[in-house]
This record gives structure tokens, C-alpha cells and sequence, in this order.
């Protein structure tokens, strides 16, 4: 097996989306992204943008912005620093991807009734989502197309029928990737543009209908709608502004969840796959397939969740690069026990799931899958969905 490359600081791989890393090893863009962020961009100056952007919208219209919601870490923080520092009224919107978990369905109505804000929660038809998720993943081995183009998208949608042009965002993207970044004074912009290259893994909506209906099984072409981002024309007649609070205030996990944790009681859970020792921060517990998509990121490009989640504290100065390497090497890469769920809700054989990830298999990376070990059963499992009816 070929040796795969890493940035020498922070670990990640040459296989992780949009990295570029130096030439000895030293350090990678990423890297570079995150001392730009911490020494270069007048924060104080950002701020003040984002003064003049609650301003120009505040007490407009019904609302003063739309503020999409999923409960998690970073639209918990969104939605409480929102309110508390500017005192706005916001429509809170949550696309229900159909896997939240019952620790995580506390935190938002915890969250919502500490804010007191007025929440639209939509969760699409089922049905739909099963077939949205096997033709996602047998095409693009990522079957989570409905959940990234709902969210992204039906904000928007309802932006557009209660007339609010302010669409407020969390986390921004240049935490994650080199797509965008914070140099340049750039602004992150939720926008069409981003939908289509990073959103929708080129699919739309209009080509998913194409590829699931059939004479066999016709469906009907309104339940692609929620998943179709709203025509530019349309967005650009009510003025809209959908941007990411992360380009306006510095970003940081740590502090936020503590936050979050003080002031609203919203609580962490475990991540399937991952120590809690190193998922402080409580990144993506509110979905109980997380555990398979990341072991689907790592069979194809050699790296998974822990490996990200020690990346930002290597980044962020909290870690040394040693003891990242020490978690990765342990825990990374375990094959999830709610992979047998996940392949019920897609009618898919084990073999069957192997084979369609083989021909993604990103190189250098080959996946040894007979010695991967299992991840530690996730607490409130017996909760979940199931399709064959047991309780």
C-alpha cells in the first residue's frame, strides 16, 4: 500500500478535498487559512459590516431575517448570538433530514423556549428521501444529497414566501475547505453559485427526478421541490442577502459550545466512532448516520471524523501533533454498527454497499476493510428507525 501524505502539523492527508500541502510537508493551506484568520483579518472592522447589514433589514418585514436551524452546535450559537446582540425577531427554519436523535430533539426545544423565537420545521416525505439516498449514494457514493440540498435550499424557499430578504448563516465554509477563504476581506455568501459546486454534488433537483422516476415506480414531480433552490430572478426581486455569520465574527468551536452550554442548557451527546475526549465541541450528534458517512469518507480517501476533529485543535493551537496522530491511529476508520440500518433504509446488501464505494476509492488511499475494527455502539440505538418494524 502507497504511503499517503500529510501535512506534517496538521495531519490531514493529501486526499482531503481541496488540500494543498507544501512541499516538505511543512504545512498545508489549511493551515496557512487558519494563522491568516487569527492574525490578519480586522475582525473589528467585519463586526462593523455586520452592524450595518442588521440595520439596513431590521423591522422591514415580518421578520428581520430568516436564521436556518438544524439544533446543532453551530445554528444554536447563530440563532443565540443573533438575538442576544442584536435583539432581532427571526424566523427560525429547519429542514428535518430525518435522522435527528432524541438528546438532540431536547436541545431545540430547549433552545427555542429559553430564545423565544418562532421556528417552521419541515420534514420531506420519506418515501422520497429512501430513493434520494440510494440514487445519491450509488452515483456519487454520498447519500446524503436530500439532507445538503434541503437545508441549503428550502431556507431560501421560505425567504421567498414570507418576503425576507436577510438569510443569516453559522459556520462558514472556509473552516472546512480551500473552496473559499477568509483572505481578501471575502465574504461567504450562501448563494447559488456555492449550492451548485459544493451543495448539490452537481445533481439538481430537475436531474434527480429524471434519474428516480420511473413507469415502475412514478413519482410525483412536487416532491422534488423541496430540494430545488429558488430561481435567482426571483431572489434578486426581494433584495436577499444570504450570508454566513462566520465571515463577520471570528469562528471558534470551543467557545461557542461552552456558550451554548452556559446560557441555554443545550447539552452534548456521543458521536458514533469517536472518543468523547475528542469531540468536545459535540460536532454532528444530531444525526444518528453520521457514524456512516464518515466511515464512507474514510474507506474512500483514507480519512474520517476523527481526523478532522483533531485537525482544528492542532490548528487551533489545543493539540500537539503527536497526540493527534496517537487518536487517529486508534480510533479512526471504524466500521459503524449503524451500517446494518443504514443499508435497510436503502435495500442494499453489505457486498453490494463495498462494491459501489470501490470504484470511488480516492489514491493513494486502499481501504484494508477485513481489519478495521468496530465502532462502539452509540447509547440511544435501540431508538432508532427501523424498517423491518422491530420496536
Amino acid at each position: 500500500m502507497a504511503e499517503i501524505r500529510r501535512c506534517n502539523h496538521c495531519l490531514l492527508p493529501e486526499t482531503y478535498e481541496t488540500i494543498e500541502i507544501a512541499k516538505d510537508n511543512s504545512s498545508c493551506n489549511m493551515c496557512r487559512t487558519t494563522q491568516y484568520k487569527m492574525n490578519v483579518v480586522d475582525w473589528g472592522k467585519r463586526k462593523k459590516m455586520l452592524d450595518a447589514v442588521i440595520e439596513k433589514y431590521r423591522g422591514k418585514y415580518d421578520y428581520d431575517c430568516i436564521v436556518p436551524f438544524s439544533g446543532g452546535k453551530d445554528s444554536t450559537f447563530t440563532l443565540y448570538y443573533l438575538m442576544k446582540e442584536y435583539k432581532i425577531k427571526p424566523l427560525v427554519v429547519r429542514f428535518n433530514h430525518g435522522f435527528m436523535r432524541s438528546n438532540h430533539e431536547k436541545n431545540v426545544e430547549r433552545t427555542l423556549k429559553k430564545l423565544g423565537a418562532d421556528f417552521l420545521d419541515f420534514t420531506p416525505n420519506w418515501q422520497v428521501v429512501k430513493r434520494l439516498m440510494l440514487e445519491s449514494f450509488t452515483r456519487k457514493t454520498d447519500f446524503c444529497w436530500h439532507c445538503h440540498t434541503g437545508i441549503y435550499s428550502y431556507p431560501l424557499q421560505v425567504a421567498l414566501r414570507y418576503n425576507v430578504p436577510l438569510v443569516l448563516w453559522g459556520e462558514p465554509l472556509a473552516e472546512l475547505s480551500a473552496y473559499y477563504t477568509y483572505e481578501d476581506d471575502m465574504i461567504e455568501w450562501e448563494d447559488e453559485n456555492k449550492f451548485n459546486i459544493y451543495r448539490n454534488l452537481g445533481i439538481t433537483a430537475d436531474d434527480m427526478y429524471g434519474m428516480i422516476n420511473t413507469a415502475e415506480h412514478p413519482i410525483d414531480k412536487r416532491d422534488l421541490m423541496p430540494y430545488t433552490y429558488p430561481k435567482l430572478e426571483d431572489l434578486k426581486k426581494i433584495n436577499y442577502y444570504s450570508v454566513c455569520l462566520g465571515s463577520f465574527i471570528p469562528w471558534d468551536y470551543k467557545s461557542q459550545t461552552k456558550l451554548i452550554m452556559d446560557e441555554l442548557g443545550w447539552s452534548g451527546d456521543e458521536l458514533e466512532g469517536v472518543p468523547g475526549e475528542i469531540n468536545q465541541e459535540f460536532a454532528k450528534i444530531e444525526c444518528w448516520m453520521q457514524g456512516t458517512r464518515d466511515y464512507i469518507k474514510y474507506l474512500k480517501r483514507g480519512y474520517g471524523r476523527v481526523t478532522q476533529l483533531v485537525n482544528f485543535e492542532v490548528r487551533n493551537g489545543r493539540m500537539t501533533t503527536e497526540e493527534a496522530w496517537n487518536w487517529i491511529q486508534q480510533y479512526d476508520g471504524k466500521k459503524p454498527q449503524s451500517l446494518p440500518i443504514f443499508l435497510e433504509y436503502l435495500g442494499m446488501t453489505e457486498k453490494e454497499f463495498f462494491e459501489t464505494i470501490q470504484d470511488f476509492i480516492v489514491p493513494p488511499f486502499e481501504p484494508d476493510i477485513d481489519n478495521m475494527g468496530l465502532a462502539a455502539r452509540p447509547h440511544d440505538m435501540d431508538e432508532w428507525y427501523r424498517e423491518d418494524n422491530r420496536p
